[in-house]
């Protein structure tokens, strides 16, 4: 019993009586003065409340890269096809009225030959037409494609198949339609087997692929997740359509000649990646005298991804700290006004026999209790916010099963730190002046 009595917090948790004696009291304080006390709580709310936000959003956010660069593949380097700003044409290409940019296949053939470590290189076409099935349209995207094409982009085929190399080389009138242009062009019917038509060419459907995630860095001119998409051998487009385009612009039309619209470059090693990515650069600069091509190498746009999260979590982590600090100012503030209140019974329990450490270990209480119940309306709050920020704005957000106890934690030792100043300074008071306050 000696040790008991020399340590009140094992006193405590041996006499469950006494434990919920000095709860209840707590408790019965802080209920007396309910205003103040969820006012003092505040800070703690927004603090905790911001880390589970924050981490939620951050983790969402790392999760949304991931995927898209799962999607991009971690071992392809992309090269996109891009209109050059006004001015940048030609003298030649002005005369004829057609614009020549792009990707050539004298570059798909230095790349190969010149990058070492290039396993594939994968070109493809882009063409943007309405795509017909009787009476129903949609704007979409006609890629034209290699048989590769869903290994390289890491898309699977849900429904159906994907066109094989005999149909590449029989330049054969096939197709495979996304989710996204499946879905509209035949809302209560199974696509597989049927023709859709595009600019009076049919094409049998063989499958229906998933739609493609939004492209990190993406622009203009390239596929995103809401675009519908149908997907035609390249063979195929070149012999229907040709290298030249032609579109009405406000009255007139204008010519465009494209080679690739993209390529899918993939390399054996991705700890290469970056350093094959530098000599593609370097290739391309070199060929292209204007600015008509764009390189996407998602390694690194990976690593701008964690660097910008990383930025948002300091951001979000400083305002979170500071709401925790003026939540933990605010309750010494509260129990020390209390203790000041509180003065004569103070005295009232040292002439009955407490010790100092037992006025602690209450003022400690306490402070704990305030603090974790705004501890328990800050989680509360803290997991709100993403499933609001998910369903309002459309960001994913992921809430790991940890990130509310971690907020919870951080709002007790927060209390704890702050309330015992307050307790100590209750415990130091002389008891016979504490009896003598009115």
């Amino acid at each position: 019993m000696s040790l008991l009595a020399r340590h009140p917090i094992l006193r405590l948790v041996a006499s469950p009586q006494h434990l919920w004696r000095t709860v209840s009291l707590g408790m019965k304080s802080i209920w007396l003065n309910k205003l103040r006390s969820f006012l003092t709580a505040l800070g703690v709310i927004f603090g905790v409340a911001s880390v589970v936000a924050m981490l939620a959003i951050g983790e969402g956010a790392s999760h949304e890269a991931q995927e898209q660069i799962r999607r991009l593949g971690s071992q392809n380097i992309i090269l996109e096809s891009v209109k050059p700003p006004d001015g940048q044409g030609s003298s030649a290409e002005a005369r004829s009225m057609v614009l020549e940019y792009g990707l050539t296949t004298r570059d798909m053939q230095q790349i190969r030959q010149t990058v070492p470590g290039v396993s594939v290189v994968v070109p493809s076409r882009i063409l943007s037409e309405n795509i017909w099935y009787l009476d129903r349209s949609v704007d979409g995207q006609i890629l034209g494609v290699l048989p590769v094409y869903p290994e390289m982009r890491n898309r699977r085929v849900i429904q159906g198949r994907f066109f094989s190399d005999l149909e590449m080389n029989e330049k054969l009138p096939v197709c495979v339609l996304n989710q996204s242009a499946a879905a509209k062009l035949f809302p209560l019917s199974t696509p597989t087997g049927k023709s859709v038509r595009v600019k009076g060419y049919y094409y049998k459907i063989l499958g229906i692929m998933e739609d493609e995630g939004q492209r990190v860095g993406g622009e203009g001119g390239s596929s995103n997740a809401a675009t519908s998409q149908m997907m035609i051998p390249f063979s195929t487009l070149m012999d229907q359509y040709g290298e030249t385009f032609f579109r009405m612009r406000s009255g007139g039309f204008e010519a465009e000649k494209v080679e690739f619209h993209e390529a899918i470059i993939r390399v054996d090693d991705v700890n290469m990646v970056e350093s094959r990515a530098n000599a593609i650069r370097h290739l391309m600069a070199k060929n292209h005298k204007k600015e008509d091509w764009r390189i996407i190498v998602p390694v690194e746009l990976l690593r701008q991804a964690e660097r910008t999260k990383q930025i948002f979590s300091i951001v979000l982590g400083s305002i979170a700290a500071i709401s925790l600090l003026v939540g933990g100012i605010g309750i010494m503030n509260i129990m020390l006004a209390s203790v000041t209140e509180r003065t004569r019974e103070i005295g009232i329990r040292r002439a009955m026999g407490a010790r100092q450490a037992d006025i602690v270990v209450q003022f400690l209480i306490e402070t704990v209790l305030l603090s974790g119940a705004g501890g328990v309306m800050g989680v509360i709050v803290g997991v709100s916010i993403p499933i609001a920020v998910e369903h309002f704005a459309g960001v994913t957000t992921v809430v790991k099963v940890w990130s509310p106890a971690l907020a919870f934690l951080i709002s007790v030792f927060t209390g704890i730190a702050f309330g015992i100043y307050p307790a100590r300074r209750a415990a130091q008071m002389n008891p016979v002046e504490a009896l003598r306050h009115e």
